[in-house]
Formats: C-alpha cells, sequence, structure tokens
C-alpha cells in the first residue's frame, strides 16, 4: 500500500479525470461514461487516508460544478461524501479482495450518484429514473484496471 502521495502523479490524476469528465462521449455511450473524478477521490482516499481528505474531495468536486456548470456544491459534496465514506471504512477495504472492492466501489460510487441525482432533480434537472447508475457500475468494472494502473504508475514517478 501506497503511504504518501506523489504530488506530480496525484496532479496528473485530477487533470486527466477532470478532462475525461467534461470530454465528449458518444451520444448513445454518454450515460455509460465512468464517474471519472469520483474514481480519482475514492482512489487517492483509499492509498492515502492520511494526506488526502474530505476538504480536497471538495475542493475537487467545487471544480467539477464549475466545469459541467451545474449549480455549485453539488458535486462537491458527493465528492466531500465519497472521500467521507472510503475514510470511515478504509482499514477494512485494505483486506477486501479486488471483487469485493469492486462491489465497494459500485455501492459508494452509486451513493454519489443517488445524491447528485436528487440535488439536480430538486434544482429542476434530470428525468426520472434509475440510469444515473450506470456510471457507478462502469466505474467499479474498470475499477480493478485503474488501480493497477495508477499504483504502477504512482511507483514508476513517485
Amino acid at each position: 500500500m501506497l503511504s504518501v502521495i506523489s504530488y506530480p502523479v496525484f496532479l496528473l490524476s485530477v487533470v486527466v479525470s477532470l478532462v475525461l469528465s467534461i470530454s465528449l462521449f458518444p451520444v448513445g455511450w454518454f450515460e455509460f461514461r465512468p464517474e471519472w473524478l469520483g474514481l480519482v477521490v475514492f482512489y487517492w482516499t483509499f492509498r492515502t487516508p492520511a494526506q488526502f481528505g474530505i476538504l480536497l474531495a471538495w475542493c475537487l468536486g467545487l471544480l467539477l460544478d464549475v466545469l459541467e456548470a451545474t449549480p455549485l456544491g453539488v458535486n462537491a459534496l458527493a465528492m466531500g461524501l465519497i472521500a467521507f465514506l472510503v475514510l470511515t471504512i478504509h482499514q477494512r477495504l485494505r483486506m477486501y479482495p479486488m471483487p469485493q472492492q469492486c462491489l465497494m466501489v459500485f455501492l459508494l460510487l452509486g451513493i454519489n450518484q443517488m445524491l447528485v441525482h436528487f440535488l439536480k432533480q430538486m434544482f429542476g434537472g434530470e428525468e426520472a429514473g434509475f440510469s444515473y447508475l450506470w456510471p457507478a457500475l462502469t466505474s467499479a468494472l474498470l475499477w480493478p484496471v485503474f488501480c493497477i494502473l495508477m499504483d504502477n504508475i504512482n511507483r514508476k514517478l513517485g
């Protein structure tokens, strides 16, 4: 397990995740796009809980709010919640095998998606249905590759 953040890798992962979060996707696949910033927040909170916390996750969510032109605080609250939940279970999460980690990614990012969907509905956007959970599922399926890739990059550059 990593104990210290490699700041160049951290900054690169945040920039790439923000770019992927606002990048154009084919119209039919848009609802399946992974929650990139949520994965980055989950990863860094999971790997380095002493250095990456709720305030930093909240700031990244606020930046995503600005980039996506959503009401300020919607993604900030959701990212802060992800960081809080990962911090509360990170020691248990370290012992889980990869399939259980994927399930936890799905559950926590699903909570994130539900919160964002609920807040956007309060502001008059989004339509009803459960299609907003697709990003949580695709993120959970992507987690093993994402985690291994980030660990390797962090080891080589950090």
